[in-house]
């Protein structure tokens, strides 16, 4: 998923236990309605955290990200749901380059391409869908 939207808090990154897992959340203003904005917190993990630097509050910017939702038992035996939005690129909204070519790589060496699953073929899969 992609939404284009505006910068309005970035948080510095942090980093968990000795994994050495790190992650940095963004809040950003989507007005596809701008008379009801909306004001959603993503987040990015690993690598991906300096991706942010770059960029200044009340920027736009275009957000490639993928939904997540997660499921956990507490220690009361009750089941718990989790949904976050896992930012893998984000570019200037004005930047004609935005969409990387194949293959291409970050001054990080960070693959700039889409995850592969997101690029795979379902031609030859029938269509379960009731719609």
């Amino acid at each position: 998923m992609e939404i284009k939207a505006k910068l309005l808090e970035k948080y510095e990154t942090a980093s968990f236990g000795a994994s050495g897992f790190k992650k940095r959340e963004f809040v950003v203003e989507y007005a596809e309605n701008p008379q009801y904005p909306e004001f959603i917190k993503f987040e990015l993990i690993q690598d991906k955290c300096e991706q942010l630097d770059g960029f200044n509050i009340g920027q736009e910017m275009n957000i490639a990200f993928n939904l997540k939702g997660r499921k956990w038992t507490n220690p009361k035996g009750e089941v718990v749901y989790f949904n976050s939005l896992q930012a893998w690129r984000i570019s200037a909204a004005n930047d004609v380059s935005a969409a990387p070519a194949q293959g291409q790589t970050d001054e990080a060496g960070a693959n700039l391409t889409e995850p592969e699953w997101l690029n795979s073929d379902n031609s030859g899969e029938a269509d379960d869908l009731p719609f």
